[in-house]
């Protein structure tokens, strides 16, 4: 694909500046290794491949396994996930897929026995900056293969 806008020109701007800010924001309210599969998940639904390339290399980058990432579009048929990992995966999907879901109370009640009310609003958070991130790369193209995780 032919990349559109270089974005990244954008992120000192106020709009840029926001998305940065609430990604942080997200990233001090959840652990990371879940917010990246969260990331992945929704990325995968979305077909965000710039988001993808991302978040595959900061879950490796954060230690996450190569097994894991592998099978995380078929996380209900693998024994690899917890629990509270599964929940907010189902999560993830639901919010993801919110025009046809419309976040049904079933996958809240799951939801609500893994995490705290507090803990639902920043997953919750992490799901709406993730597809924020989707809609721009998939619209603006940035290209896929160029990003490169910071320095530990």
């Amino acid at each position: 694909m032919t990349p559109r806008v270089d974005v990244t020109k954008y992120f000192t701007s106020g709009m840029g500046r926001a998305m940065l800010s609430l990604s942080s924001e997200v990233e001090a309210a959840i652990e990371k290794p879940l917010f990246e599969l969260v990331k992945i998940r929704a990325s995968q639904i979305n077909g965000c491949a710039y988001c993808l390339d991302m978040h595959t290399k900061d879950a490796r980058r954060a230690g996450e396994t190569e097994q894991r990432i592998y099978a995380l579009s078929a996380w209900r048929e693998t024994p690899f996930f917890t629990d509270r990992e599964r929940a907010a995966l189902e999560w993830t999907e639901a919010l993801t897929r919110i025009a046809e879901t419309h976040a049904p109370d079933d996958v809240y009640g799951r939801v609500s026995k893994q995490f705290k009310e507090e803990e639902i609003v920043a997953l919750t958070f992490a799901v709406v900056v993730i597809n924020s991130w989707n809609r721009l790369a998939i619209s603006l193209r940035p290209p896929v293969g160029s990003y490169q995780p910071a320095a530990a």
